[in-house]
Parts: C-alpha cells; sequence; structure tokens
C-alpha cells in the first residue's frame, strides 16, 4: 500500500508538471485536490469563527445563485403549483385565526415555517417582489411575537415543558431573509431568543420527540448566529444542545427509525464535530448514513426503505420514503458538504435530486406523493398497511398528501440552486454541484465576478463556465470530478488543461481570469451497474448520474382531492378543490420483467442508450419528454404480480422464479422521469449462477 501511495504521489507530480508545461505561458495551475484549503481566510462572506473548525466551502447568501435552464423552469413551476400558492388553499396557513401571525390560536406548529422556508428562499431567488412582501407578512409577525424573556412565537408546551421544533425552522426562514435583507432585528431576536434557550433548566430542554431528534437544526443555527456575533454563551449553548438531543452516534442502532428523522438527523455528530474537533462525532454520522443503507437502502436513488419508519423484513424496493425524506437528505447532504468538503455528499445530493426526488411530484407542482419507492407501479388512493407502515391514501398524487409533506417539499429545489456555486476560505469559487445557473461570486480583493454556467446535466456530458469581469482577476477555481465519470476533462478557452483529471476530487485552476474565459468540464458517462444482495441479487442500471427505470405506460385517473386526501388535511373555507385535482396513476403495460444480461460481456453490448432531442417545453422528467433512453432486454416473469396489500409485489425468490420463453425489447427510462417505475430488476440468467462481490456499482 505504501508502495501504491508513492507511485500515485509521482503520478500525480508529473501530471501538474504536464499541465503546467502547457499553460506555463499565462501562468495556469492545474492541481488535484481532496478538499479546498480551510488554511485561508475569506474576508468576503460569514464563515466560522475560532474555536469552530473553518467549513471548506462556503454558501453565498440567498439570491446570489439564479438557476437557469430547466432547474429555472422547474422553480417558475414550483412558484405557480402547490408551494408558491399553498397560502390558497391550506387551512394551516389561513390568516383568520394563526397562531403565528397572532390572530388566533390554531395552526401554531410546524406546517407554516415549513412552507415559509421553501417559498421564502425560491422568493428571494425569483426577486419576485409580490412573494417577498407576503414573506414578510409573516416574519413581521414574527418579530412582533417575541417576548421580554426572549421567546417568539405560538408557545406550545408538551408534558409541561416548551415544544421547539416549530421554532428551529422557523430560524432558519429568519437566517435566510438576513441573507437576503441584512436586517438586524434577525440578530437580535436570535439573540434574545438562543439566551432564553440557554437558561431553560436542562430537564425542560428538547425533550419531546420531535425537538429532541431534529436538536442538529438548533446546533447548526447556534453556529450561523455564533459567526455573527461570536457571543461566547451561544458556544455553552451548543454543549448543551448537543448533550440534550437524542444519540445519533450510536454504532449500530438508532435513537428512532422515522425515515424523515433519519435523512435529517444523521448529520448532527459531524456538525457538533465543528466545536468538538473530536474525529468520532464525525465519523458518527457516516456511520449513520451507511448503517441505514446497508440495512434498508439496498435499493436505487440513494434514499432507503421506511415509509414512515424503517421495520426489519421490510426492506424490498418496494418500501418507499416520504418526500420530506427527499427533501431532509438533500439539505443534509449540502451542508455537510460545506462542512466537510468531501465530494461524496455532492454526488449523493444529486442522486437523490436526479432520480428520487421529481417522480415524488406532479408535472405541474400541483400535487405530490407522500411515499414513492424505486419499484412503484400502483400510485392509488387505498390503505396499504402493513405493505407500508402508513394506514391510508398515501400513494396518490394529492395536493393534501399529508400536512408535512405538503408544507415542506418546497424547500428542495431553493436549497438546491443555493448550493450549484460556492465560495471557497481561499478566496475562490467552487462547483460541486451541477446545474445550469448564473452566479455573483466576490473573491480576491472583494472583487465581484460572474459565473455563467450552462448545461442541461444530467442528461449532457458537458458542463461549461463563462467568467464575466470588469477586469483580470486571479484565483482559483474548483470543479467537482464525479466519480462515475469515463476519462474526464477540462479545457480553458477551447484548449485542453487536463486530460487525466482524478474522479471523486477536486481539480483546482488557478490563474489570471479574463472576461470573457470560458472553461468546459466534459464528464463522460459510460453505463454501469448495481447488484443489491440483500433484495435477490436485483440489478439496477445507471448511465453517469442517471438511474433508469422501465418505461410504464402511465394512466392517469383524476380524483377528488376531497374525497381522497389525508386524514390530517384542512381545506380554506374558501379554496376550491375542485381547481387542485389528485390523481391516481395505473400501469397501461405490462411492469413485471426482469432484464436478460449477458454477463459474459459488456454493459455497452448488453444495453443501448438512445439520445433525443431536448424537449421543447425544458421539462426533462416525464415519460414522454425524456431526452434519454436504454433499449434492453427482457423476460416477463408472470408470479410477479400486485400483492395482498394492493402493491408491488416484492421481488420474486431468486432460486424460485419462472421467467417467461419469450425475450422482449424493453426501455428504460430515468428513474426521476418515472412515476410508476421498477428500477430493481430480477435478472434472467439463464439458470447459470452467478456471484457477485460487491452491491455497489461496476
Amino acid at each position: 500500500m505504501k508502495n501504491l501511495k508513492t507511485g500515485n504521489r509521482f503520478l500525480v507530480c508529473l501530471f501538474l508538471l504536464v499541465s503546467l508545461s502547457a499553460f506555463s505561458a499565462d501562468k495556469t495551475k492545474i492541481s488535484i485536490v481532496e478538499r479546498p484549503n480551510t488554511q485561508a481566510f475569506n474576508p468576503n462572506y460569514i464563515q466560522n469563527k475560532a474555536p469552530l473548525l473553518p467549513r471548506h466551502f462556503i454558501k453565498l447568501p440567498v439570491g446570489d445563485v439564479k438557476p437557469k435552464g430547466w432547474i429555472l423552469h422547474f422553480l417558475e413551476l414550483q412558484k405557480e403549483g402547490l408551494n408558491g400558492r399553498l397560502g390558497e388553499i391550506s387551512a394551516w396557513l389561513d390568516k383568520e385565526n394563526n397562531a403565528w401571525l397572532g390572530t388566533g390560536n390554531d395552526y401554531g406548529w410546524e406546517e407554516v415555517p415549513y412552507w415559509l422556508k421553501g417559498f421564502g428562499n425560491m422568493a428571494y431567488i425569483l426577486d419576485d417582489k409580490e412573494m417577498i412582501d407576503e414573506v414578510k407578512v409573516w416574519l413581521e409577525a414574527v418579530f412582533k411575537s417575541q417576548r421580554e424573556d426572549g421567546y417568539f412565537g405560538p408557545y406550545i408546551e408538551r408534558n409541561g415543558k416548551p415544544d421547539l421544533w416549530g421554532n428551529m425552522i422557523m430560524i432558519w426562514c429568519l437566517q435566510s431573509y438576513y441573507e437576503y435583507s441584512g436586517d438586524q432585528r434577525v440578530i437580535d431576536l436570535m439573540t434574545a431568543y438562543f439566551r432564553w434557550q440557554l437558561a431553560l433548566p436542562e430537564e425542560m430542554f428538547l425533550k419531546d420527540y420531535w425537538e429532541n431528534s431534529r436538536g442538529g437544526d438548533n446546533l447548526w443555527s447556534i453556529f450561523w448566529l455564533y459567526n455573527i456575533t461570536g457571543d461566547q454563551f451561544l458556544l455553552e449553548l451548543a454543549e448543551k444542545t448537543d448533550r440534550n438531543t437524542a444519540d445519533w452516534r450510536q454504532r449500530s442502532t438508532l435513537p428512532n427509525w422515522h425515515n424523515v428523522n433519519i435523512a435529517q438527523c444523521f448529520r448532527e455528530p459531524a456538525t457538533y464535530y465543528m466545536l468538538s474537533k473530536d474525529s468520532a462525532d464525525l465519523m458518527a454520522t457516516y456511520n449513520v448514513h451507511h448503517l441505514i443503507r446497508n440495512t434498508f437502502g439496498q435499493v436505487p436513488g440513494g434514499m432507503f426503505g421506511a415509509d414512515e419508519n424503517a421495520r426489519m423484513g421490510y426492506i424490498d424496493p418496494r418500501q418507499g420514503t416520504e418526500t420530506c425524506g427527499f427533501v431532509e437528505q438533500m439539505a443534509s447532504n449540502e451542508i455537510l458538504l460545506q462542512m466537510t468538503g468531501d465530494p461524496f455528499w455532492a454526488e449523493h445530493c444529486e442522486e437523490v435530486a436526479f432520480n428520487s426526488y421529481p417522480a415524488a411530484v406532479m408535472p405541474d407542482f400541483k400535487s405530490l406523493r407522500y411515499i414513492t419507492s424505486p419499484n412503484h407501479t400502483v400510485s392509488d388512493s387505498k390503505n396499504h398497511h402493513p405493505g407500508i407502515d402508513n394506514r391510508g391514501p398515501f400513494l396518490a398524487m394529492n395536493p393534501f398528501s399529508s400536512r408535512c409533506c405538503q408544507h415542506n417539499h418546497g424547500q428542495g429545489w431553493p436549497y438546491f440552486i443555493e448550493h450549484l456555486v460556492m465560495a471557497t476560505p481561499d478566496n475562490g469559487i467552487a462547483a460541486a454541484i451541477y446545474g445550469a445557473c448564473e452566479a455573483k461570486v466576490k473573491v480576491v480583493g472583494g472583487k465581484a465576478v460572474e459565473i455563467i454556467e450552462e448545461t442541461n446535466y444530467p442528461f449532457e456530458e458537458s458542463i461549461r463556465f463563462r467568467i464575466k469581469t470588469s477586469g483580470k482577476v486571479t484565483f482559483p477555481f474548483y470543479l467537482r470530478v464525479p466519480t462515475w465519470a469515463s476519462d474526464p476533462s477540462v479545457t480553458i478557452n477551447g484548449k485542453t488543461a487536463a486530460e487525466k483529471l482524478a474522479i471523486g476530487k477536486y481539480v483546482c485552476i488557478e490563474r489570471e481570469w479574463k472576461n470573457g474565459d470560458e472553461i468546459v468540464l466534459n464528464v463522460p458517462m459510460k453505463l454501469s451497474q448495481s447488484v443489491w444482495h440483500a433484495n435477490q441479487d436485483s440489478r439496477s442500471i445507471h448511465y453517469g448520474p442517471l438511474t433508469f427505470s422501465l418505461k410504464i405506460k402511465e394512466d392517469y385517473k383524476e380524483v377528488s382531492s376531497v374525497e381522497t386526501a389525508i386524514g390530517d388535511s384542512k381545506w380554506q373555507k374558501n379554496a376550491d378543490p375542485s381547481q387542485w385535482p389528485s390523481y391516481e396513476i395505473y400501469p397501461g403495460s405490462d411492469w413485471n420483467y426482469g432484464l436478460v444480461i449477458d454477463d459474459s460481456v459488456s454493459l455497452e453490448e448488453n444495453f443501448e442508450v438512445v439520445k433525443t432531442a431536448w424537449p421543447s417545453d425544458n421539462f426533462p422528467f416525464t415519460v414522454e419528454s425524456t431526452p434519454i433512453e436504454i433499449k434492453a432486454k427482457g423476460k416477463k416473469l408472470p408470479q410477479w404480480k400486485i400483492d395482498e396489500y394492493g402493491l408491488t409485489g416484492e421481488l420474486p425468490i431468486k432460486e424460485n422464479r419462472t421467467f417467461a420463453e419469450k425475450t422482449e425489447e424493453i426501455t428504460l427510462i430515468p428513474m426521476g422521469a418515472a412515476r410508476l417505475r421498477i428500477s430493481a430488476f430480477p435478472v434472467y440468467d439463464g439458470n447459470v449462477k452467478v456471484s457477485y462481490s460487491t452491491c455497489t456499482r461496476d
């Protein structure tokens, strides 16, 4: 191993010499790095103050990154869809009797801040005055609600103790508003409130189920405020928060198995690591991530089968995840990327964002599913318990698909957009998560630089960056090289800068940049597969960052949103449910196929990748509009049917399945475009037993 490492260092050094010589004229320095340098200091942005460990990436203030391309279209649809118009229909946002507004005693828990978290950030990103004015209505009420002792918002007690969960979310809303406006009242409110928290007796602090699980959200906000004020009492409160939060450091179990809690709370030890500097805290977060996926996540799409709660014996890919779980996992990945710089978190964020999350909502963004699964062939309003952990109509596309996801789903794309371009401690710029956008970033000397990123990624292999600057300026530019990329390369102004990039690392380009400079990162995609041993050796097929599902004809049936709504739904009295229909989705073609794969030849000989024109509506995530398909061979499994719970049957046992004689050509489409899908396939092996050494991508 020592010799191997030595050899690798020699190769990297040789590569650098070649790169440097190629660009010696303009003094371009190209290097391959694990992480950006955190020993430098960037005076342009707020970052961790000592004694906190420095973050590897610095998120830009909300609104400094503007989306383009299909991501912008997504955000525009979300604005006109459920998140943007939820104030018109949800009783939880009714202004006449709302505890958050001080107009009544109802609707005082998580729903308002959940909705505002996505709605507000979307408003700032789109710079939409009407939406921003609506945000201010709620936030002005929050400022007005603060008591002399520091507490703010509706006061809720559970078992004689204050419930702080709703306030944790609202503080995140306030942080975003401060980034956008610089309103000092945010700092004053948070300071007074956190002093109240510090004075609260330990036996009264973070004791209810939700707040106890999610204390990491409180911790993140404490550090955010500390980085602005430097108030030492906040470090004491950070220790108190960690001490009273559920223990997410356990090696082989978790404090609870609720799917959203896991996706949201596993980052708490890593967050505290910023203060403790104990590597065991950081490793605990990685451990939880891998523990849940090794146990319940032997499925494609980046998530894990938990429905409401993960249950032993329920690990098949027909088990799903709440829409809340998708967006909270993405947020966790984005935060962990900031803290650790580990490209793993960027890649996992993309995996969830591109493969799992899009299919959880209707293309018009006006309804959503509470639970979405990797193998999901019926999306109706029936009760599927105990096949899934929940009792009720949790599989249909409904504008009232439970009040949590209904209000919380809107954070997914705004927070994703905010992390497309970030600053670095060494006064540089980084693109670790990819998507078309424009970003304004301050670099050396506070000089403003605009980065224009153009791409149809993840459906395109080239990501183009253009520099806009009023004068020449020197700074490092970091680009993540995905682990799945085949022979990635980067060019500067049409000239190859580096042909042998290291996958899973960053290429750092440091030079004197001028207006109009163009960088192109080429990340050629190739076919790969995952083998899920725990789930009957089923397989998933990938092309670059995209996972593929069987193309199933989707038959949509419009149903009453009132009759099929989940039990906790509450309409505003003036809302018109007929304008907000629900949809059940049924398969209009056969779905019970296994893949026919010849393991003696390459995947390229088994599958054909077919690329088509970009969709005219700029929406690549539907069965009809996806610009890429894969042609494959399949055989039907007649015994694989809808089961007694009305769910996609569990994968047939490998040793006891009978395939049809006929081999058919089948089509696979991106998983995120398939609202009905088979994404983990049984494989026809021709009675030849094949063993595999891993359950990850080949």
